[in-house]
């Protein structure tokens, strides 16, 4: 659920992101120099370029080489984005969309940027030639759950003890 609603909203930050340039706006570069890592990750925004680049980030989460920290980053971002359960419900106006627009790639960003650039664009190539799927993780959506529920105790906690002091 989580990469379908990031793939629409990926979508329209592509359309705005046209629309901005058609205008003027936007970031000016000068001929010939590199794209910042933000608009290289966001240059595509499109379904199939998010999907890609979460199967990437399999490969970089079981590559050996790539360093226990990006693993665990990896780790965390793939379980968010194929677990059946939001962190915040997507029924909630505009934060529920807005967690997958903004956790998902944020995840992504930070995880390339602990890894070697050429550790990540070999998964990245290896992820572009390849017809895989993400694996469907319910241990994710279990530990997303076990939040939910260790808030609620929190907050059941909390509640007991300011009607109990009254």
């Amino acid at each position: 659920m989580a990469v379908c609603l990031a793939r629409e909203q990926a979508s329209k930050l592509e359309s705005q992101g046209r629309a901005i340039a058609a205008r003027g706006g936007g970031m000016v570069r000068p001929a010939g120099s590199a794209m910042t890592g933000w608009a290289r990750f966001f240059r595509r925004g499109s379904a199939t370029a998010l999907a890609t680049r979460l199967l990437a980030l399999w490969k970089l989460f079981r590559h050996p080489q790539t360093p226990r920290a990006a693993k665990w980053v990896a780790f965390a971002v793939i379980a968010y984005a194929v677990s059946p359960i939001d962190l915040i419900p997507d029924f909630i106006p505009v934060i529920g969309l807005l967690d997958d627009l903004i956790l998902l790639p944020l995840g992504v960003a930070l995880a390339v940027r602990l890894v070697p650039d050429s550790l990540w664009q070999a998964c990245l190539r290896e992820a572009e030639a390849s017809r895989e799927r993400l694996p469907r993780l319910w241990w994710g959506a279990l530990l997303i759950a076990l939040v939910w529920i260790l808030l609620f105790l929190l907050f059941a906690a909390w509640m007991w003890q300011l009607l109990g002091s009254a």
